[in-house]
């Protein structure tokens, strides 16, 4: 019971983008293979111990970086003249849950962890700001304003009609992120690097939460980037998903949607009240479909930006 009555009381809730890509998506070109000619001067640079000396380390991050990855494709869209982007998370296979970084933080509803396999998708670059939505609403319900800032106070059913109100003014298909989709996508998806945060171990460099906030919302895309581009997955404010809250199972799952039943929506990620272990990639909250946070509070809920799908996403310009 503490975990959900910390969020009741100081928490802020987020909805997420995610869009789902057909197999015509575009794909950055693959570079083309080393020659023997650089093989052998790469060779020449290995010290005597016979390795490769670590190459360095980008800012904000911790470990070195991960020889697989990949630059995301990035999408921006319109409704209404305000812009909002879009990044391509590619599909592949990762753990849910409480994995071995989430240490003694974890909680009993964030095991079993289990292997998932993902469909590639795209998820908003940062959280659905308040200009988006007065854009595509007609209104701003946020306590904190400012058009930069995440918009919040908004229930899961709110973020339902903003939903069909974007969709009908840009032609797509939006909708809420899976709970699954959004944890690989918080974790750097096919580009992780384990954090036990959004982009880094070191909670302050990529997140707003307790410590840092000075008791509010802060404008989005001002903290360090994860892995993949995408912005305050850790705090900021708590972020809806479209499942229904349910128990974890030890099976592995292909593109799973939660619970087919429940009385709760998933919410995910912490929020500018929020401690460092509210903030991690794993924990899970939940809420009523109608909950929203009155200003007397002086908190908010939140979304972060809508999971969509587009059939036409592969052919889309």
């Amino acid at each position: 019971m503490k975990k959900y009555f910390f969020i009741l009381i100081a928490a802020l809730i987020a909805c997420t983008v995610a869009i789902a890509q057909t197999s015509g998506s575009k794909r950055p070109k693959k570079k083309k293979q080393k020659t023997e000619k650089v093989v052998k001067k790469d060779n020449s640079k290995r010290n005597q111990s016979g390795k490769k000396p670590n190459p360095p380390k980008k800012q904000y991050s911790e470990e070195p970086r991960v020889s697989s990855s990949y630059t995301p494709e990035v999408r921006t869209y319109y409704a209404n003249g305000v812009s909002f982007q879009m990044v391509e998370v590619r599909g592949g296979t990762f753990t849910m849950g409480a994995t071995a970084e989430q240490g003694s933080d974890a909680y009993d509803d964030e095991k079993p962890t289990h292997q998932v396999t993902l469909s590639s998708y795209s998820i908003g670059k940062t959280e659905v700001t308040q200009a988006l939505w007065q854009a595509v609403m007609g209104s701003n319900p946020s306590y904190f304003k400012g058009s930069n800032l995440p918009v919040e106070e908004v229930s899961w059913e709110d973020c339902q009609t903003f939903i069909r109100k974007l969709n009908a003014l840009t032609g797509k298909n939006f909708r809420l992120p899976t709970e699954a989709e959004w944890e690989f996508a918080a974790r750097g998806g096919n580009n992780s690097r384990g954090y036990k945060y959004s982009g880094s171990n070191t909670l302050s460099n990529v997140a707003w939460y307790d410590d840092n906030s000075s008791n509010k919302t802060h404008p989005v895309a001002t903290k360090a980037p994860n892995e993949l581009g995408i912005y305050d997955m850790s705090g900021n404010v708590w972020e809806w998903c479209s499942d229904w809250k349910g128990a974890y199972s030890s099976s592995s799952q292909y593109n799973p949607t939660g619970s087919n039943t429940g009385s709760n929506r998933v919410s995910r990620g912490g929020g500018w009240g929020s401690n460092a272990g509210f903030c991690r990639v794993s924990i899970r909250s939940d809420s009523s479909p109608t909950f929203r946070l009155h200003l007397w509070m002086q908190k908010s809920i939140l979304l972060r930006f809508l999971g969509c799908v587009l059939s036409s996403y592969g052919s889309d310009s």
